[in-house]
């Protein structure tokens, strides 16, 4: 039975490579059982680009603060239109245009997360947490060594190379999603608030479950960088947990580096890989 189920392990894997192959790039996978044993990891030594991958540990650790008292979900920050950026990606802005914002720091959350909003990621990072050199520290602390954050998006923006200082190794993405679904650094509210704003992020970010069923429940956080000269994207991600057919949950990272754009080929990527994923793991498990 172990032979049989490791030779099926080896087949998805040789799957997965092919669309690797196909894909051009560098891709990274990492599958794990959030509460079953099982999983693997693909091309794991490197470290990949996260772009907004990194406002999911933003998160962990603004709601840290806010467990340990130092901050509330309730209170209201003033930012003055004159330091937001206009042409930087910002629902926020379109929501509430040319005015100075008064918002709570649970909607600033909810924009950085579910919208991706660089406006409220940057005013978080900066005036919230005390700069991505703390956060970087705290998950440190917390045990996930294999993932680096230097820059906001807004310093990302002006400089292409600085995106790669951002990074994250396949395991460790896995870690911060078992973390989160165990519930093991946040207090049951501010975990539940998190899974909340990970679960609304709009149709068109829901990369892994492209080629699932419909019915299948997602919670994740995706990332992007634009195009550059030579037509390559940097990074193009999404790093999730799926529920399975029989209830049980499953860790899904795809990271993709430097392949060749448009971005629906990363889109095509991490939605094959992903139903070869799950086709495997609601059969064997």
């Amino acid at each position: 039975m172990f032979a049989q189920q490791s030779r099926t392990i080896s087949q998805l894997q040789e799957r997965i490579q092919h669309i690797i192959d196909t894909t051009g790039g560098k891709i990274g996978v990492g599958v794990k059982g959030m509460d079953f044993k099982g999983g693997f990891v693909m091309n794991g030594n490197s470290g990949y680009p996260m772009m907004s991958v990194f406002k999911f540990p933003l998160a962990f650790a603004i709601l840290h603060k806010v467990d340990q008292g130092e901050l509330k979900l309730s209170q209201k920050y003033h930012m003055p239109k004159e330091t937001l950026d206009t042409n930087t990606w910002s629902p926020m802005l379109k929501d509430l245009p040319h005015q100075d914002l008064d918002i709570t720091l649970a909607d600033l959350l909810t924009y950085a997360v579910s919208k991706s909003d660089n406006n409220a990621c940057d005013f978080l990072y900066t005036r919230v947490a005390g700069g991505p050199g703390i956060v970087n520290e705290y998950l440190h602390k917390a045990g996930v060594k294999d993932i680096s954050i230097v820059y906001t998006e807004g310093e990302m923006e002006k400089d292409w190379a600085l995106q790669y200082k951002n990074w994250c190794k396949p395991a460790a993405s896995l870690q911060l999603l078992q973390l989160l679904y165990s519930q093991k650094l946040l207090s049951k509210a501010s975990n539940d608030f998190l899974i909340q704003i990970m679960r609304e992020l709009p149709d068109w970010a829901k990369r892994i479950t492209v080629l699932l069923p419909p019915t299948a429940d997602l919670i994740h956080k995706t990332g992007a960088s634009g195009v550059n000269k030579e037509g390559l994207m940097a990074p193009f991600n999404d790093i999730g947990i799926v529920t399975l057919p029989n209830g049980r949950h499953l860790a899904i990272s795809v990271f993709m580096s430097d392949f060749k754009a448009p971005k629906e080929r990363g889109e095509k990527a991490i939605a094959a890989i992903a139903k070869e994923i799950w086709d495997y793991y609601s059969v064997n498990h």
